[in-house]
This record gives C-alpha cells, sequence and structure tokens, in this order.
C-alpha cells in the first residue's frame, strides 16, 4: 500500500487561502481614498456646524467640533434670540428660513413635474411619430444644449419683467416649466428601445396615440422617468443664478440664494460661519435623502434597454 508523502512544514497552505493580489489592493486603496475626499467636505461641514465662532479660529486644524454646540441651528431655525446671536458670533438679524425652504420645494417641485411631463410627451413625439422635419427639429433642439444658460437669462428676465411676474413663484418657473433638451434626449433614447409590439395592438384595437402614451408608454417608462424627475429636482434645487435675478423680496427668495443673504449678514466684519455651514446643511439635506432613496436606480437606469 502506497502512502502519499506529506507536503513539507513550510509549503503547507490551507485551503481557503489565496495569493496576495496586489492590483486588488491597490483598487482597493485607491477607492478608499476617493471615498474620503468625497466625504471629508460634507465632514467639514458638519464640524463647522457644530463649532462655535469664537473657537473655531483657534482650533482651525481640529478634526472635532471646536466647543460644541447647536447655537448655529438655533440660528438658522430662529431659535435664538437676538442677544444670544450677537454673542456666538452671529448677526442678529432674523433669517425667514422656513420661508426660503417652501419657496424652494415649490420651485423644485413645480418645475420638474412639469419639465419632466412635457419633455416625456416631445420625446414620444420625437421617438414615435412619424412627421416631417423631425430629425431636423431634434437636431435644432440638441444643438439648443450648446449655449451657455447666462445667454438666455437676460432675454428671459426681459420677458418676466414685461409680464409683470418679478417676485412672484410663477416668474420663478416659467422658464423651466415645459422641457429640456437634455430630458427629451434622455426619454427619446428610452422609447426607441421600447417594443412597438403592445402599441401596433393597442391601436388595432382603435387606441389613438393619447391613449397608448398615458396608459402603455408612461407606466412602462416608470424607472426612467424617476430617474429624470430626481435628477431634474437636484439640478433645480441647487439652481442660484435665475432665482437671484427674479426672486429678491422675501416672499419669492429661495433657500440657495437666502444663504448668500445669510452670508452678507456679517457681524463685526467676519461672515457667521458656524451658522452658514448649518444652513448649508439643513439645505442639503432633503437632496441627500432622496439621492440615498433613489441613488440605485439612477445607477440601474444609466444601461436601461426599454423592455420590461
Amino acid at each position: 500500500m502506497t502512502t502519499l508523502a506529506s507536503p513539507k512544514n513550510g509549503s503547507r497552505r490551507g485551503p481557503l487561502s489565496r495569493p496576495f493580489n496586489w492590483r486588488r489592493a491597490i483598487a482597493l486603496t485607491l477607492l478608499a481614498l476617493a471615498v474620503a475626499v468625497s466625504i471629508l467636505p460634507f465632514y467639514w461641514v458638519l464640524r463647522t456646524a457644530l463649532s462655535s465662532n469664537g473657537s473655531l479660529a483657534a482650533n482651525s486644524a481640529n478634526l472635532l467640533p471646536a466647543d460644541f454646540n447647536l447655537g448655529a441651528f438655533k440660528r438658522v431655525f430662529g431659535l435664538q434670540s437676538a442677544a444670544d446671536a450677537i454673542a456666538e458670533g452671529g448677526s442678529g438679524a432674523s433669517i425667514n428660513f422656513w420661508q426660503y425652504l417652501w419657496n424652494s420645494l415649490l420651485f423644485s417641485g413645480i418645475t420638474t413635474a412639469c419639465a419632466v411631463f412635457f419633455s416625456s410627451m416631445a420625446a414620444y413625439a420625437f421617438s414615435r411619430l412619424r412627421w416631417k422635419g423631425r430629425d431636423a427639429v431634434f437636431s435644432l433642439f440638441l444643438a439648443t444644449m450648446l449655449v451657455p444658460p447666462i445667454f438666455t437669462a437676460l432675454p428671459n428676465f426681459l420677458l418676466i419683467k414685461n409680464l409683470g411676474l418679478l417676485n412672484s413663484m410663477l416668474g420663478l418657473v416659467l422658464p423651466y416649466l415645459f422641457m429640456t433638451p437634455f430630458a427629451i434626449f434622455f426619454m427619446r433614447q428610452f422609447f426607441l428601445n421600447m417594443s412597438r409590439e403592445v402599441e401596433e395592438a393597442a391601436m388595432l384595437d382603435g387606441a389613438k396615440h393619447w391613449r397608448i402614451f398615458f396608459q402603455i408608454i408612461m407606466p412602462n417608462a416608470a424607472a426612467p422617468i424617476a430617474t429624470l424627475a430626481l435628477l431634474t429636482f437636484m439640478g433645480q434645487w441647487n439652481e442660484y443664478f435665475w432665482p437671484l435675478l427674479v426672486g429678491t423680496s422675501e416672499e419669492s427668495r429661495v433657500l440657495t440664494v437666502g444663504l448668500g443673504v445669510f452670508k452678507s449678514q456679517s457681524p463685526q466684519g467676519a461672515p457667521d460661519w458656524s451658522g452658514l455651514m448649518a444652513a448649508t446643511l439643513v439645505s442639503a439635506t432633503p437632496v441627500l435623502i432622496l439621492f440615498a432613496i433613489f441613488g440605485k436606480r439612477i445607477v440601474n437606469s444609466i444601461g436601461f434597454n426599454g423592455t420590461k
């Protein structure tokens, strides 16, 4: 009976052991560095918001909050008296934060709902309907993506002014109310890859384009519509220049413009950095929550093919 020679002690290897992969280790290290670089600004905003203005300069290199307190958030939400705000480095001026937040929600929500709806209709016309000059008109729409928004800001402002819509929500949302070239292109690519069999069957049953669009196309396009709505909402939430031009009153000022007003109220010549970072953190929270909930859908929709 033959016996197998046992390996030497130095060459014995466990059944689950694997050779060290340098490429994988380098890739994970670079990924960890990229994540750290991305998270560090958010952490620094939180650290500054939880610090007091008087201690920031003396502890500028400290990673932990300097003289931890919630006074900055109290100033943002209007829960701190003027004397206490001035004592902690604030301006003592009242900031109508809740009004700014409500205006931002209205501005972003209305423009997102209307832009996504009308862009989907336009994309359906460009992808499913056959009419003379369709491709030329679509190319013209795509060409408008090359025009910087600053070029159209002045004509739009003059139009809104002549219509008497300055400092109104309608004046804020009107330039974004119908359709955007990116949204049309985004939805058109999905509609082009959708199967036409169900539509042809519906047409044989007498269905018109309106019924096909609302009962067949839109339900099957729920994923890209949700992705487009989230991207549009995030873009509108961060919009600054147009609301700054049109909404200058307290009743029409959005949150991004309100942050600039907050910064301009500088006590003793120095900005209220902790209060400003607290306001920035609160203003970014809705978008961060939406992205945390629907971020996976955005990633999955990048490679959608229009089939179910």
